[in-house]
């Protein structure tokens, strides 16, 4: 069985086309300025690799490309379109409105239509490749799985903000959580690398990258994330300020000239480890030029890290204590500094990382459990279009 699973972005769409005999993918590639001039096709099958630069006018006319090349004669994965089952779509937000993933219909997309103004950029996105696709596709089934449902099951005072509880109803101010593809697949993973299939399990997994969260998942299920009503809370991260007073964003407003839809953009775009440092959102270029003796880009790193420290020691005492902390991601993945900033006086909680493990560079899940330590530290990549693939072909069946 074979899924194309579709992340739309607001002028892209990535893509890849999955086996799911063997879960490995047998294409992918994605658009690069939709809508734009300089329109751009990068797609590779195996060792063969071609890029079409055409002008994308719009989603529907990308996805065609995209459909074109998948059954290339050169350069294509599948003989026909046929072979395609189903396609798995990322979705930013569910709004409260779903709890799991769903096979779209008109009522589905109405929904997402309506809850379009929690995430206006990613949604607006999102909703265009599904209609692409039923246009191209309209026999194959189409499933969203939204960014949102993995968190779905946090407690009520988990999720709740200190507001009029009115406001809360009427206007679905609430923490959402985001990433929660990538959280779920890692968590998953996780319990079956430790064996605890059917077991109680208490883990944490950082996905940490250019946009960071952590979450807590106990028995497979999430009970507490640290991105909210948008992926603005948490930790700082590239350039987004995390948490942050709310009465600051006001004196900073009136302090810059800027209204609230520019202090919003200040706070996503301006902010973060690339502000404090003033130099890079790239953590490697931070860990660079804090290793060469800058004082701001030490600053940002012990920062993130701190943050990300508070963070798992909250989880902790949230669960009731930890059975696995796992680092995913592309600073999660490749960042040694970063992870020992954050593990480093975790001891007395039965914490104790390899530090020469942690500073090894290899591919696939690595353990960096230390002597004597209570609970395993692992390593572990992501892979949410996998888990897309995976929602899908559940629900097809």
């Amino acid at each position: 069985m074979k899924i194309l699973v579709i992340n739309a972005g607001s002028s892209s769409l990535k893509y890849q086309l999955i086996d799911m005999d063997t879960e490995t993918a047998i294409a992918k590639g994605g658009c690069e300025r939709i809508g734009i001039e300089g329109s751009l096709l990068k797609h590779k099958t195996g060792d063969k690799e071609t890029e079409i630069k055409e002008f994308m006018p719009d989603h529907k006319y990308a996805l065609k490309l995209v459909l074109d090349v998948l059954v290339d004669k050169t350069y294509g994965a599948i003989g026909s379109m046929e072979e395609i089952d189903a396609v798995g779509h990322r979705v930013l937000h569910s709004g409260g409105d779903f709890d799991s993933s769903v096979v779209v219909d008109d009522n589905v997309l109405a929904i997402c239509k309506k809850n379009e103004e929690l995430g206006p950029l990613h949604m607006a996105a999102n909703i265009a490749g599904i209609e692409a696709c039923q246009a191209v596709m309209p026999t194959k089934p189409q499933v969203a799985v939204f960014d949102t449902t993995f968190h779905a099951t946090m407690p009520d005072y988990a999720y709740m903000y200190g507001i009029d509880y009115d406001d809360y109803k009427n206007y679905k101010v609430r923490k959402y959580g985001f990433h929660g593809t990538s959280h779920m697949f890692v968590s998953q993973e996780t319990i079956k690398y430790l064996g605890l299939e059917g077991k109680p399990s208490k883990i944490i997994t950082c996905h940490l990258g250019n946009g960071s969260s952590i979450s807590a998942v106990e028995n497979g299920k999430c009970v507490d994330t640290t991105m909210g009503f948008t992926p603005l809370e948490g930790m700082l991260m590239g350039t987004r300020s995390g948490v942050i007073d709310p009465a600051a964003v006001e004196f900073l407003g009136k302090k810059k000239g800027y209204d609230m839809s520019r202090m919003v953009t200040y706070l996503n775009k301006e902010c973060g480890v690339q502000g404090v440092s003033k130099n890079s959102s790239d953590f490697r270029d931070l860990c660079k030029s804090s290793a060469e003796g800058d004082e701001l880009s030490t600053l940002a790193l012990n920062m993130f890290t701190y943050q990300c420290k508070k963070y798992v020691g909250s989880y902790m005492a949230a669960m009731g204590g930890v059975d696995c902390i796992v680092f995913t991601a592309g600073i999660g993945e490749n960042t040694p500094v970063v992870r020992g900033g954050i593990l480093d006086g975790l001891e007395s909680f039965g914490i104790v990382y390899d530090k020469e493990k942690n500073a090894q560079r290899a591919s696939g899940i690595r353990d960096i459990t230390g002597e004597n330590s209570k609970v395993k530290i692992l390593i572990l990549p992501t892979n949410e279009e996998l888990a897309i693939a995976r929602e899908t072909l559940s629900l097809i069946k």
